[in-house]
């Protein structure tokens, strides 16, 4: 019965490999001489752990590299999930093509991939002590200077993210009678909140760090609205059934995500900037030029992926008892 296991398979690999034009042979003649998969290798640990690169002599200052990579590193495992919803459960490259496996995205399917996105976020938003507690202000303070003009605003994941989740149009600060007025992506585009926010503190023109950032991704980031524009995590929960769009579990986890990334997640930043950018009679300026007393707090921005699933008065309300706590 092994035997005839074993047969079948080396038949099956056979089949396989005749597609490439080479024979089963020549790949098991491969298989024969290459390297056993080590740990090490696998994850190419010695070079993840070359990827930091300080430009100071500051101890502190690769906490802070890595934990920003280990957060683009969880911005990759959110992308992941949001981009097999977005897709009806399939798993596709970046460019959207469709690499054949794939699941029905059903509710139970949306329920699971929410689940392991919240868990994600509520991992970061809970690790963020470690920017909050983990650096001296004093280095930071120093080898900030040093990272002039990058900014954590520069990350493309981060907008990636919102824009595989919501509407355009919710990620801009238009009131309700622009919103209903059809505006196409390339208007709406220099409408997103987080452009309007990245303006000089003095000259309220972009900010050079803007423009470094429309530069390399610009193009990328539009496209991506385009291809998002009918798949977001929005228009998917549109599209089902009524009685699975009235289902209190997805709601409860569409909430859960729309507070985890549009309060939590900023305030978790604005706790950390509070520490470290304010003195006790003034604020120091974000690297990038931003005006992060008015850019960060939730209750300004107001942006919400889903709004209809939220109450006036809880958009009334967005963020403002969590950043009242804090002084400022």
């Amino acid at each position: 019965m092994e035997n005839q296991e074993i047969l079948k398979r080396i038949q099956d690999l056979a089949k396989k490999y005749s597609s490439t034009g080479q024979d089963l042979k020549s790949y098991l003649d491969g298989l024969l001489y290459s390297d056993y998969v080590g740990y090490w290798n696998y994850i190419h640990l010695e070079t993840l752990l070359s990827l930091q690169n300080p430009k100071t002599d500051f101890p502190d200052e690769q906490i802070f590299i890595l934990y920003h990579q280990i957060t683009e590193l969880y911005f990759k495992l959110i992308l992941i999930e949001l981009e097999q919803i977005n897709y009806n459960g399939k798993q596709v490259l970046d460019t959207g093509q469709d690499l054949g496996w794939h699941l029905e995205l059903n509710v139970d399917l949306f329920i699971e991939k929410l689940k392991r996105i919240n868990r994600y976020f509520n991992h970061l938003i809970n690790s963020f002590d470690i920017m909050i507690l983990g650096m001296e202000k004093d280095q930071f303070l120093k080898f900030r200077m040093a990272l002039l003009p990058s900014s954590g605003f520069q990350s493309v994941q981060y907008r990636m993210i919102e824009i595989h989740s919501s509407d355009l149009i919710n990620l801009t600060q238009l009131d309700s009678k622009q919103q209903n007025k059809k505006c196409s992506i390339e208007e709406l585009f220099p409408l997103l909140y987080w452009k309007v926010g990245a303006k000089d503190l003095k000259t309220q023109q972009k900010t050079y760090t803007l423009t470094q950032f429309e530069r390399k991704y610009e193009s990328q980031l539009i496209d991506l609205s385009k291809n998002m524009k009918t798949r977001n995590i929005w228009q998917k929960y549109k599209a089902l059934s009524i009685e699975h769009q009235s289902n209190k579990e997805l709601i409860k986890l569409l909430k859960e995500f729309d507070t985890n990334i549009n309060i939590n997640w900023c305030l978790s930043h604005y706790k950390s900037a509070i520490k470290y950018l304010k003195n006790k009679n003034s604020h120091i300026q974000a690297t990038g030029g931003t005006n992060w007393q008015d850019y960060l707090p939730p209750k300004f921005q107001k942006i919400i992926f889903f709004p209809e699933l939220w109450t006036d008065e809880e958009k009334n309300n967005w963020g403002k008892s969590w950043v009242d706590s804090i002084s400022i």
